[in-house]
């Protein structure tokens, strides 16, 4: 978990709304990372002699790095938190990270960047899970 998201959480001038401040930092955490790495995976992807075959997977990546972003970057924001977008937008992100995570491992042993990008999803979809545990 980085220490600025951390930092940053703490600096709050306010209360966080009730949501457990370590899942929190660590769904943001998450989310930012698959975010890059969803979209390293797909520039990869382009890199690769068959990139034709791999056109789901750069779609797929694309989707899930900017829903990863958004949630990131919503969670982060504290002032006027709705509850139901944050609902709505943690299902999202945790449904992008699947799909993205299941596409990636059918490529994973033949592209170590797929392998690496299915894990971060992975890991962004149990967080985002982890959080909409304590939410509800």
């Amino acid at each position: 978990m980085s220490h600025h998201i951390v930092a940053m959480l703490d600096a709050y001038p306010g209360e966080l709304g009730g949501i457990d401040k370590d899942k929190l930092a660590e769904c943001i955490a998450a989310c930012f990372q698959c975010a890059q790495a969803c979209t390293a995976c797909a520039d990869a992807c382009l890199g690769e002699s068959m990139v034709a075959d791999l056109t789901t997977c750069i779609r797929t990546d694309l989707d899930c790095a900017d829903i990863c972003a958004a949630t990131g970057s919503i969670l982060s924001r504290r002032t006027g938190t709705n509850a139901d977008i944050i609902r709505t937008v943690l299902e999202a992100c945790r449904a992008a990270c699947a799909a993205c995570a299941e596409e990636c491992e059918k490529h994973a042993g033949m592209h170590e960047h797929c392998r690496i990008c299915a894990e971060a999803c992975r890991r962004c979809q149990a967080s985002c899970t982890d959080l909409l545990a304590v939410l509800a």
